[in-house]
């Protein structure tokens, strides 16, 4: 039985967070730059060229390159082999979050309870996903998740005789309808299968993979890059002012499900796609 105590889980999570916030996908600026090489309307090369600029600008002052750092989102893969000692681990979570908002001076955006509004001034709870796993390390992976494109993110449940074609129809709806909002370009999760609340947990953890990274199984490769091709053709384009470069990427994630189920749930990201991953 291998032991991690609880203090480095914090100190984990405080690093984590912060570069998450602070730090985008690495592959973004390339992405963002080939995406400018193709779009075609002037009003999106200028967005895209300002958020070019903007992660230029993180870089070299090492401040988060959109203020809204967040619900702090993370994702355990427990061993079932390990142990943590010297304190809860729940709360190791939490305090690493504190640490991050602190140290890092990011804005503080959870608020205690959904109708009175008091915020609880260090982004505290996070949003915890827990998965008992075989052997003996803890896996972590931290997301910074903005409210704009967490609130045009959507679920429906199919019919089971659903194919392809109303899946990617259904995902490029969810796009057309938020615009502006969710801050394009956009990174598409689509979640496939389980149950009312697993489709939405999958197309979370599907946003939380590397950009141009493609599904093992090439039967859901191809989903992934025929829904790329539909949401290019809704037109919102960068900013949501029009173009052909609406989606950076697209991850499809998906799980056995009941017989006469199919429930779908699409996530979106924004043009800043902030994770990061560590094993302890």
């Amino acid at each position: 039985m291998r032991s991690v105590r609880a203090e480095k889980v914090a100190e984990a999570v405080a690093r984590l967070y912060r570069e998450a916030a602070c730090s985008p996908d690495p592959g973004l600026e390339a992405a963002l730059a080939a995406g400018r090489a193709r779009e075609e309307s002037p009003a999106g090369r200028a967005v895209l060229n300002d958020l070019i600029e903007n992660l230029r600008l993180a870089r070299q002052t090492g401040a988060p390159p959109c203020q809204d750092t967040g619900t702090a989102v993370v994702f355990l893969e427990l061993g079932q082999d390990l142990r943590i000692e010297g304190g809860d681990l729940l709360e190791a979570v939490d305090e690493g979050v504190r640490r991050a908002v602190r140290e890092g001076y990011l804005r503080p955006s959870i608020v205690a309870d959904p109708l009175r509004r008091e915020n609880t001034g260090d982004n505290t709870p996070a949003v915890l996903h827990l998965e008992i796993v075989p052997g003996d390390r803890l896996k972590l992976a931290v997301a910074a998740k903005g409210a704009g494109s967490e609130n045009m993110s959507a679920l429906k449940i199919l019919t089971p005789a659903a194919g392809e074609e109303e899946i990617i129809e259904f995902a490029a709806a969810v796009v057309e309808k938020a615009g502006a909002s969710a801050c394009p370009p956009v990174i598409v999760g689509i979640g496939i299968g389980g149950n009312f609340e697993t489709a939405p947990l999958l197309a979370k953890k599907a946003i939380t993979l590397p950009l141009g990274e493609r599904h093992p199984d090439p039967f859901y490769a191809a989903l992934e890059e025929k829904a790329i091709e539909r949401i290019n053709r809704t037109g919102v384009g960068p900013g949501g002012l029009g173009g052909r470069f609406t989606c950076l990427d697209c991850h499809v994630l998906a799980a056995p499900c009941h017989i006469a189920s199919l429930p779908l749930a699409v996530n979106l990201d924004c043009c800043l796609p902030r994770h990061q991953t560590a094993t302890l």
